[in-house]
């Protein structure tokens, strides 16, 4: 549904090509009240009618232009980030219900800022500074906390460890991640190599070693094997979280929305389950 609806909002009368004559459009659509949100929802959600998608999505552009703005400080344009926040909107309307009993807008936050931060990390620097969940949020915790404070302090980087469940000395290579300076992987021969650091000149490829290749190989087949036989101590339902979490492609992940619409529970019954699992798993692979 949601590249159904892009040619429809690209023809509706919004200037996007002018930033702000774009901006004054949309806040000139109204707003809508709970009761035509709610009506609007259910044809989309029982006809599966594209016409009443398109006004819940018209009518919550404003939002995105304003959830869009708290990122301008990564530099990056703020018509991108207003375009990110968009497919975040379109994904939330493709996913809502008026089964969650809370506003559209409440509920597509999550996908707005999700698509935002993606675009972000991808263009924020050509090498990502972070890779993993717990990275990504102190990229952002970091990013708008140094604007205020410049270095943390021992006692801020324990506040910041513990309020995201991770060890300052994370924190501390996450903050120099962010103030280190990006330098060319191989610069031009005419460089002064006193001057210039290269890379290029000092990193070797072990990847083609044969007995780092064997290795390698040895321990991912005996850790796929313990992670296999400790899934097996998972009753089925959370086997099936646990794969479609955290087993399948990137592009294949469920969401915890997803998997509570799947088992009718809410998402944080879901997250419930997988960190019981987790958690399961882990004991197993340390026994």
């Amino acid at each position: 549904m949601t590249t159904a609806l892009v040619p429809a909002i690209q023809n509706a009368p919004l200037s996007a090509g002018n930033l702000e004559a774009y901006i004054r459009q949309i806040h000139g659509i109204p707003v809508l009240s709970a009761e035509e949100e709610r009506e609007l929802a259910l044809r989309l959600e029982k006809q599966n009618d594209l016409a009443a998608a398109q006004k819940l999505i018209m009518a919550n552009l404003r939002f995105v232009v304003k959830i869009a703005r708290g990122y301008t400080g990564y530099g990056l344009p703020l018509s991108d980030l207003i375009q990110e926040g968009n497919i975040g909107l379109m994904k939330a309307v493709k996913r809502f219900s008026v089964s969650h009993e809370v506003r559209l807008i409440s509920y597509a936050v999550h996908w707005i800022k999700s698509e935002i931060h993606e675009f972000v990390l991808r263009n924020w620097r050509i090498v990502k500074v972070a890779t993993t969940k717990p990275q990504r949020k102190l990229f952002f915790k970091l990013r708008s906390s140094k604007n205020r404070l410049g270095w943390f302090s021992p006692q801020e980087v324990n506040e910041v460890a513990e309020t995201l469940g991770v060890k300052p000395e994370t924190v501390l290579e996450m903050e120099a991640r962010l103030n280190g300076n990006d330098v060319t992987f191989d610069p031009p021969a005419n460089d002064d190599d006193e001057h210039h650091f290269s890379p290029a000149a000092y990193l070797s490829d072990q990847s083609a070693d044969p007995s780092h290749l064997l290795e390698y190989d040895d321990s991912r087949t005996q850790e796929l094997g313990l992670m296999a036989d400790s899934l097996k101590t998972l009753d089925e339902r959370s086997q099936e979280i646990i794969k479609r979490r955290w087993l399948n492609e990137d592009e294949d992940k469920a969401t915890l929305h997803e998997l509570a619409d799947e088992y009718q529970v809410s998402a944080e019954r879901i997250r419930q389950i997988e960190k019981n699992a987790l958690n399961k798993m882990r004991v197993a692979l340390e026994a």
